[in-house]
């Protein structure tokens, strides 16, 4: 089958289904075959007695009914009821809307049911909505771990995995592509064994084998592409001239605050590059609320000062709006006289056309906005200094495509994301790197605490007060575990509890990754302009606008997500006046609390905890799949596959040495690799 070919072209996906599938990014069965699941699911050893020690869990249960199932209708629904006993324990098994169910179990007969198992009277326990399975048939999964997909509603598992199924053995899309002696070199299993076992997992030992090759996969393709882009040879002449300053000098005497000494360095830097023979490329990595935004708005002072123009990009409009907000402040307040532009995705034609036209013509101009930026219509005029906030939600190629616009401009890319130099030297070699790792000495240090679940009310309680004090408050949902829910159903359904638990004596938002950019944007709007007080989200705010009001974080299963991730999110409070706090919910089993969240609680520097991030990150610490959430992989996470990522980075470099092109016989494969990986898209829930 031709990895562009449509997912109709599969058994059992019509043209409905393949709308569903397009929710989840995937377009071509190519795409499909890179649906790797999110998780997976071990089923556990059937209980025979103490049900008591499985209440809350997702519990299999042997069990032989007493009697036929019976179905009563209800005005709204059908609901199936079995019964028989464990350990002399009475277990009601209940369905709704399942009234088939009743031919599919017979009395007397040993069946497995596997479900959630919950407490109802003194005397009795319940499943709702078991999966039924034969002792033989529930053995076999058993043996296995089982592929958990990313869902949307009208999907199920079930649908996913025999979509999947059906591409498995089709050579064409799983051909390898590697040179045998770098497979041989790197001791790495072939390409069609990798994804079969990422589908139907023989073990976890073949998991993990098979998650190893795919992950020096995509490390490979990030080095490959990146070198390719960049291309050889130190870069282009520096054109751009900035001996004018005196706007620059201003406003650095007439901040309210003083400088950092980090802010000062990478200041230093910067103007350093701006003199030096090449343009340069500076990644500026600095902790959440170092100061980034007002070393780029002088960066990019000089560049207007001097007659040129500047750009900055950011990931979503509201963020864009934010920096329009900032920027045009600092022309007021320092009575600046130039110009801000702002354009985005939802500016209307006619005034797009205006914007685009002082973009053409307008020298000594500040222009922000998002990947609006990029496209083709867009033509600069002397565009000397290009901004790309939070680097991982950007690619190389994005960046490329900016900086083509405007004659080889210096470009600044800024991270808030703290990653240890031995890796930043790695993934931005094609960089010079600043770190600011000082905190302006006016915020306060974010008080943490690790609580347990028991503890949950006394956290909303918390929540409420603030609320109360005029701040607001974000909750991460946790993660959906193994289950045919989606997380856009199980932030919803925790956002509903939120609701239920404050009685609408708070405002309420929702946001999750299956929302349009609209959506989110709509949201995140609201949350700036306070008519939502408690925002319930899953990570999808860990790159987010600045909400000073903002002064409580609580994260729920927070032993489940990476230290750099916890950071990153923890970072969206503390940046007001205001007290602020981080609630990490701890799920972690036996009431032993995460090593990770003990550091967590200890410290708020981001670089220190990244390095903690990294000594504590395992090889086989996989289970989860990937947590660090940089640079958008899909499966590698630069902490964990750290050793991983410098292999296929030395890699790289020797193939392109060989053959700059990837255009000879050994490594035409792996140029037409790279063309198809294009088409996939990783997305992040």
């Amino acid at each position: 089958m031709d990895f562009y070919a449509p997912l109709t072209d599969l058994k059992g996906i019509g043209s409905k289904s393949a709308k569903l599938y397009e929710a989840l990014d995937i377009c071509h069965v190519g795409a499909l075959l890179y649906d790797f699941p999110r998780t997976y699911r071990l089923y556990p050893d059937p209980v025979a007695s103490r049900l008591e020690e499985h209440e809350g869990e997702k519990t299999a249960v042997s069990l032989s009914l007493r009697k036929g199932i019976s179905t009563k209708r209800t005005r709204s629904m059908d609901i199936s009821i079995g019964q028989g006993t464990v350990d002399g324990e009475l277990l009601e098994l209940i369905w709704f809307r399942m009234p088939y169910i009743r031919n599919q179990v017979a009395p007397g007969r040993a069946y497995i049911f596997y479900g959630e198992l919950k407490k109802v009277r003194s005397n009795a326990w319940q499943l709702q909505q078991p999966a039924v399975y034969a002792p033989q048939e529930y053995e076999r999964l058993r043996r296995s771990p089982q592929a958990v997909y990313s869902l949307t509603k009208g999907l199920t598992n079930k649908a996913v995995a025999k979509a999947v199924g059906q591409l498995l053995d089709d050579t064409a899309l799983t051909e390898e592509y590697l040179p045998s002696e770098l497979l041989n070199k790197r001791k790495l299993p072939g390409y069609r064994y990798a994804i079969r076992q990422m589908h139907t997992p023989d073990d976890f030992d073949s998991l993990k084998e098979a998650r190893d090759r795919l992950v020096y996969d995509e490390f490979l393709k990030f080095f490959l592409t990146k070198g390719m882009e960049q291309g050889n040879g130190q870069g282009a002449p520096n054109r751009w001239r900035f001996d004018r300053d005196e706007c620059y000098q201003r406003v650095l005497s007439q901040l309210p605050f003083s400088l950092t000494a980090g802010q000062k360095d990478t200041l230093q830097d910067i103007r350093s590059d701006f003199g030096g023979e090449y343009v340069s490329q500076r990644l500026l990595q600095g902790d959440v609320g170092s100061g980034k935004t007002i070393l780029a708005f002088l960066a990019m002072l000089l560049a207007v000062e001097n007659g040129y123009q500047a750009a900055i990009m950011a990931p979503t409009e509201v963020l864009a709006r934010q920096h329009e907000k900032t920027f045009r402040s600092y022309v007021r307040e320092f009575d600046l006289p130039f110009h801000v532009v702002c354009i985005t995705g939802s500016v209307k034609a006619a005034q797009r056309r205006e914007l685009n036209r002082r973009v053409a013509e307008e020298a000594g101009l500040f222009i922000i906005g998002t990947h609006a930026l990029l496209s083709e219509n867009m033509e600069y005029r002397g565009l000397a200094v290009v901004v790309t906030d939070e680097q991982h939600r950007f690619g190389v190629k994005q960046r490329k495509t900016l900086s083509d616009k405007g004659m080889d401009p210096h470009v600044l890319v800024m991270s808030a994301t703290p990653i240890p130099r031995t890796l930043a030297m790695i993934l931005y070699s094609d960089m010079r790197i600043s770190v600011i790792k000082d905190v302006p000495e006016r915020r306060l240090r974010t008080k943490n605490a690790v609580i347990t679940r028991e503890k949950r009310k006394n956290a909303f309680d918390f929540i409420g007060k603030e609320v109360k004090a005029g701040h607001q408050a974000y909750i991460i949902c946790p993660l959906v575990e193994a289950s045919e829910k989606t997380e856009a159903e199980n932030v919803t359904e925790y956002a509903a509890t939120v609701r239920e638990y404050f009685k609408g004596a708070v405002s309420v938002g929702l946001l999750h990754g299956r929302m349009t950019p609209q959506e989110k944007d709509r949201v995140m709007a609201e949350l700036v302009d306070k008519k939502i007080q408690v925002l319930v989200s899953t990570t999808v705010v860990e790159v987010g606008v600045n909400i000073p009001n903002a002064t409580v974080m609580m994260i729920e299963d927070a032993n489940r997500f990476g230290l750099a991730q916890l950071h990153q999110l923890r970072g969206r409070v503390g940046r007001g006046e205001w007290q602020s706090y981080c609630m990490f919910v701890d799920g972690s089993p036996n009431g032993q609390q995460s090593e990770r969240l003990s550091i967590l609680a200890q410290s708020n520097d981001g670089f220190f905890i990244a390095n903690e991030d990294l000594r504590l990150r395992g090889p086989g610490d996989f289970y989860g799949i990937r947590q660090s959430g940089d640079l958008d992989f899909k499966l590698a996470d630069i902490y964990q596959d750290a050793d991983v990522m410098r292999l296929a980075a030395n890699d790289a470099q020797e193939m392109l040495a060989e053959d700059p092109a990837l255009t000879t016989e050994k490594y035409r494969p792996v140029r037409e690799y790279l063309r198809k990986m294009d088409t996939v898209v990783y997305t992040n829930l």
